[in-house]
């Protein structure tokens, strides 16, 4: 659907040169002489890449509608992951090129959000937070201050964080998606 360029908001998605994007910022500017602008923000749906764009307010831009649903993931074949729709139980499959670095951290039965375009996955919105068990990690040095000492740790999935020094081998941890953080010891 064809909007005026000045109409679009963060969050809206347009299509470009065959491309989606997420809008990240839109702003509106009158300057001083000549015609006002709108300044749009926006990453590549599919490659993650960040561009900026400016359009004449009245420009047309195609602005798409994407639908998103709850999805739990199934299993991982290759570099190939298959999720399920769990209202309908239909079956997407998503490379993990498409769905990013965030890939790593899929578990069997998770449930995430998935954008779909024309039927089709565009992105996966994990949870924010993952429990995972630390498989390897350096041993504890006595008289050691838990204040600003970390030490490296791997975890189940392949990924290493930083752990807190009293965090041994085989302890389950909170884990960040978005940046790969240590937040706290499981409490489970």
């Amino acid at each position: 659907m064809k909007v005026n360029a000045s109409q679009l908001r963060a969050g809206n998605v347009v299509e470009r040169n065959g491309k989606l994007y997420v809008v990240l910022k839109a702003q509106n500017i009158q300057p001083g002489k000549g015609a006002a602008v709108t300044q749009i923000d926006m990453r590549g749906m599919t490659d993650g890449i960040k561009t900026n764009e400016r359009y004449r307010t009245t420009e047309q831009v195609e602005r798409v509608f994407i639908e998103f649903r709850e999805f739990q993931f199934l299993y991982r074949e290759g570099d190939v992951c298959t999720f399920m729709d769990n209202e309908t139980f239909d079956q997407v499959t998503m490379t993990e090129e498409q769905i990013g670095e965030q890939a790593q951290f899929l578990q069997e039965g998770m449930k995430v959000n998935i954008s779909l375009y024309e039927g089709n996955p565009v992105s996966v919105e994990l949870p924010q937070s993952v429990v995972l068990t630390v498989t390897e990690t350096e041993p504890t040095t006595k008289g050691q201050t838990a204040a600003s000492s970390y030490k490296p740790a791997l975890l189940d999935n392949g990924v290493r964080v930083m752990v807190p020094p009293h965090i041994g081998t085989g302890t389950r941890v909170v884990v960040r998606i978005e940046d790969a953080t240590y937040i706290e010891r499981a409490k489970n």
